[in-house]
């Protein structure tokens, strides 16, 4: 692939895991990034410190940016600080999220409301600040980190599960709206990584755990959740390193503008979803057909990163 170098870049939730990922592997492609953190100056300052140290060394063309992605005044702020900055703003990677583990009855219906926001409306704020420059610009693209579990659910994610989901319809919808403006939308599918983030680690729990102890032996194997991930991983040869994540989305840049695959999956746990995106994708095409709609027709998903390429 030839990359497209020295295109404007908001990586949101930068200061570790996926996002710190996606925002070193597209500096160093040659992207000018500006890589968000909720609070560099306190809460992320050792965060903070260490990528703009590693920058420095590398000579990336990275800086930290101030976003608190639950207030749509601060995602204007951010959008606004950067076109001031570079006259532009080509790609947004919305990634800031959260995670919840534990049975769905004893999260209170206030958590699930949180993870709906962090995790779901975060990217309609960020998306709303960023798209009247792009419609200028006639062009961009918005990126967004979902999750396997969007299609394929699993026991104890039910609060992280609705969020994605929820995420990945306005992704998709969108999608399809913004795509006649020239801009355009891919999804990228990471599977559960339980090593190189701290995901699992700062992971919320229920608000009730009364109600969790009444589940018994069920409530028990939770503990459980995250190594048990790690070894199907190591089982079928297919673990990965977040930079994998990285990788991916520097790959999305370089492809043609107007031909990047809505989804691209990374998955270590090989869990199958590609086959239901590929079912939805056909299905869907159907229905925009009769409805008239062939111009909102999104390119189909790919099933891998090798395919992406190919």
């Amino acid at each position: 692939m030839t990359y497209e170098t020295n295109q404007v870049v908001l990586v949101t939730g930068a200061g570790s895991g996926i996002g710190r990922a996606i925002a070193l592997s597209l500096a160093r492609g040659g992207h000018r990034v500006y890589a968000s953190m909720r609070d560099p100056q306190e809460k992320d300052r050792e965060r903070s410190d260490a990528l703009q140290q590693l920058a420095r060394r590398e000579s990336l063309a990275l800086d930290v940016l101030e976003l608190d992605v639950l207030s749509e005044t601060a995602c204007r702020a951010a959008v606004d600080f950067i076109l001031a900055q570079q006259g532009r703003i080509d790609v947004v990677v919305n990634n800031a999220g959260m995670l919840m583990v534990g049975l769905t009855e004893a999260f209170s219906v206030e958590q699930a409301a949180q993870i709906i926001d962090t995790n779901a409306l975060s990217w309609l704020r960020v998306d709303r600040a960023a798209l009247p420059a792009m419609r200028r610009q006639g062009r961009g693209l918005l990126m967004y980190v979902g999750s396997t579990t969007s299609r394929l659910h699993e026991p104890f994610l039910g609060p992280y599960t609705a969020s994605k989901a929820a995420g990945d319809a306005l992704a998709e919808i969108m999608a399809m709206e913004v795509r006649p403006s020239g801009i355009d939308s891919v999804i990228l599918v990471p599977g559960a990584f339980t090593s190189g983030t701290e995901h699992f680690s700062d992971a919320g729990s229920p608000a009730y755990s009364t109600i969790e102890r009444q589940y018994g032996p069920l409530a028990q194997r939770i503990a459980g959740l995250g190594e048990k991930l790690a070894s199907i991983d190591a089982g079928n040869g297919g673990a990965l390193d977040v930079s994998a994540v990285g990788t991916a989305a520097l790959d999305v840049l370089a492809m043609p503008h107007g031909q990047r695959p809505l989804r691209v999956t990374v998955d270590g746990q090989r869990k199958g979803t590609e086959a239901i995106d590929a079912v939805h994708h056909e299905k869907q095409v159907a229905f925009l057909r009769r409805m008239g709609l062939e111009d909102l027709i999104l390119p189909p998903p790919v099933a891998t990163r090798e395919e992406m390429k190919a």
